[in-house]
Parts: C-alpha cells; structure tokens; sequence
C-alpha cells in the first residue's frame, strides 16, 4: 500500500536527495524535521451568538536561509502532518528559486465555504492574536493559501499592527495594493505555472499554440493559469473544481467559464458548451498539458499508469505521490513538480517583502520581469541537473533546494 501521509512523502524525498550530495548525516536529520509547531485552540463568537473553538496550526521547517516564509489556509482536512510537510516544501521551494526565505506553513481546521465574512474575520483576528508572539517581518511572514486571500491577509496586518502599536505592512504578503501589497502577486502563482509550462514545452519541443491543457483546479492557481494558457493560444479543454468539472475537446472559453463560476459558486453545463466530467476523469484526459492545481495526493500509483498527458505542470503542492513519480518518469511523462512549478506566488512575495521594507512601490512590468527572469534560470538549473544526474525533475529540484539548505546550515554551524 503507498504511503499518502504527506509529511512522511517530504521526508523521504530529503532522503532521495541527500544520496547525490556530500552531507553530514546530521544535517540530514535536521532537515528531515522541523523547527518549531505550534498548535493553538481558540474561541470564535459565530453570528448566531455561540462560541465555538477551532484548531489552528503554525508550523516552522528551517529558517536557515532567513526568515521563515509560508501560507495560511482555511480547510476542513488542514492537520499536522499536512503544515509539517508544508512547511518544509516551502523550504525547498524558497531554495530553488534562491531567495533568502525558509519555510513554514499555517492553516485552520475549518469550513470557510460555511461561515460568513464576519466569522471568518473574527476567526482570523483570534488566530493572528494567538500565534502573534511567533510571527513578524523578521522571523515568519504568512501568505494567502488554500481559501484564504488578501482580504484575510490584510486582517492579519491589522491585528499584528494593533498589538505592536504601529503599522506593520511587512508581517504578511499578498495584501490588498492598498496596504502594501505588489502588484502582479494575486496572479503571481498561476503566471508562474504558466511560465515554467513554456519553458518546459521548449525543451519537449511542444508548441504551445494548439496545445492542448487540462486544469484541475479554478481557483487563484488554476484559473489564472488557465487564462495565460489560453491568451498563449493553447487550447483548455478541461477544467475543474472541487465539485467537478467541464471538457470540451475543442476547447472551452475560459473567460466564460470562470465568470459562471464567480457568478453562481459552480459550473453550470447548460450555460456552457462542454461535458460534465469528475475530477478523477480529467486526469486520465488526452491532453499535451496536465496541471494538477488543487488539492494533494491526487496523482497515485492507481491513477498514473492511466494518465495520457506529455507533461505534468503542478500547481498544487504535492500532487504527485513519491510511487507515480517513478511511474510517470518511467513512461516519459515530463513533470516539473511544485516545489519549481508554483514558485511564483513566493517569488513575489518576497518582492513585496523588499518593497515593504525598503519603502519601494515597483511597477507591474518590473515585478514581472524579476518574475520571469528568476523562475526562468530556476528551470534551467533543475534541468542541468535532471540530465545530469540522470533523475526525473522532482529530484533535480530537491537536490538543488536541500543542498542550498545544507550548505547554508553547514555555515552557520550549530551552537553552541
């Protein structure tokens, strides 16, 4: 049976890794463990008046390379091991892209699609209060994640402030423009996606005029690259959420798509000229492109041997299994795994973090040209070693992130 505990999956891909670098083994029991967890309970006064307590997580893996760096979501299914793997994918991810962030990772174990914006802000300013002692510009600035957006994050700004006597921009990124935030960092993660899928259609020798892309995932991740997809010319012709999705061979109109589902919470099919189609369905689609850009574990040694893409795009963190990795490789299928792939929304983070510190507002076209120039040379390095050392990218990428984090780690040295 294949093992789908996610903070077991990260451990063993640092084991993977640490067989083609020259590391103490001490280092590589440090990395393959985190930092600090903390775990809190706290109330929340709901609208009809009672008061419920909910369980929150904020979890440091390494802050070896500078301050720790990582996303705070809203989820039912949000536990331990899923902030604890998280957290140290974040690590790696800040690693591959070479920005002077660790890793960490935040969440709620909660139904936001079932409260109002009045609960979730009085959750989140509760949330903010507990673990405020444990965050700040310079030790861990939490992110927009899985239902969470620069709304939430401008309440976390606000509460932090209140409690610090001043105004603090820097506490968290992917704020509202007005507060602070970049431009470019609400689409950041998905036009990230989009660029390290041309670099990779590049290599493979797939025009992306034509190509044909299957989403799974609409959201500030899927959607947004399913837009840059199709202003590239590339046809969608599937795309999903978590109650389904929509396939058109031909391809669908993205922009109509996305505007059905903002306006109705769903995928109406009789407004739209395309199937309906499960989730499971459209990763077993034809396709050049698959972009697995919701939720984990959703690429499995059941499912992969049926995949029909040439390539794998993740946007989601861990979507693929460490067994479907073997699979995929093994039948040729390109993957450029999450920890290169979904760089993006990071990346600009840390460009609003400099911005935030320094006083600075760039503009649109700067932010996207650091954004491409960085993720760009990210991919680049990765393949150098995939061919290199003969291995499938996702090690690549680990041996590239894991041993910037050594070395950093070897040159501190431990204390005392």
């Amino acid at each position: 049976m294949e093992t789908l505990n996610p903070f077991k999956i990260a451990q063993e891909q640092v084991e993977l890794a640490s067989r083609y670098l020259q590391m103490d083994r001490g280092i590589i029991e440090m990395l393959k463990q985190t930092k600090r967890e903390v775990i809190v309970h706290f109330p929340v006064k709901m609208d009809d008046g009672s008061i419920k307590i909910f369980t929150g997580y904020r979890v440091v893996h390494c802050p070896a390379k500078g301050p720790a760096k990582g996303g705070i979501r809203y989820h039912p299914e949000v536990d331990l091991d899923d902030v604890r793997a998280l957290a140290m994918w974040m690590t790696w991810k800040t690693a591959v892209v070479n920005i002077p962030f660790g890793g960490a990772k935040g969440g709620v174990e909660c139904n936001p699609k079932a409260m109002s914006l009045r609960e979730i802000e009085n959750l989140t300013r509760r949330f903010t209060w507990e673990i405020a002692p444990f965050i700040g510009p310079e030790s861990d600035i939490p992110a927009p994640d899985v239902y969470t957006n620069p709304q939430v994050m401008a309440w976390i700004m606000d509460t932090y402030s209140i409690l610090k006597g001043y105004s603090v921009p820097g506490v968290v990124t992917g704020k509202p423009i007005d507060l602070g935030g970049s431009l470019g960092r609400l689409e950041a993660t998905g036009k990230g996606v989009f660029i390290i899928a041309l670099e990779a259609a590049r290599h493979l020798g797939i025009s992306m005029k034509g190509a044909k892309v299957a989403i799974q995932g609409a959201g500030n991740v899927g959607g947004i690259a399913a837009q840059f997809f199709q202003s590239a010319g590339a046809k969608v012709v599937a795309i999903s959420d978590s109650q389904g999705g929509l396939y058109n061979p031909k391809g669908l109109n993205i922009d109509q798509v996305l505007s059905c589902k903002q306006r109705y919470q769903c995928f109406l099919t009789d407004k739209l000229k395309a199937d309906a189609i499960t989730n499971q369905e459209l990763l077993e689609l034809k396709c050049d492109i698959l972009v697995p850009s919701a939720l984990g574990n959703q690429i499995t040694t059941e499912n992969a041997p049926k995949l029909r893409c040439r390539m794998v795009v993740e946007g989601a963190n861990g979507p693929t299994t460490p067994g479907a990795d073997n699979i995929l490789y093994d039948r040729g299928i390109f993957v450029a795994p999450d920890i290169l792939a979904n760089a993006g929304g990071v990346t600009v983070s840390y460009f609003e973090w400099v911005q935030n510190l320094q006083e600075l507002l760039w503009s649109e076209e700067e932010v996207a040209e650091r954004l491409q120039k960085i993720l760009t040379r990210a991919f680049k390095e990765t393949l150098e070693i995939s061919l290199r050392e003969k291995v499938h990218m996702r090690t690549a990428a680990y041996i590239l992130g894991v041993g910037r984090v050594a070395k950093a780690m070897q040159l501190r040295g431990i204390y005392p």
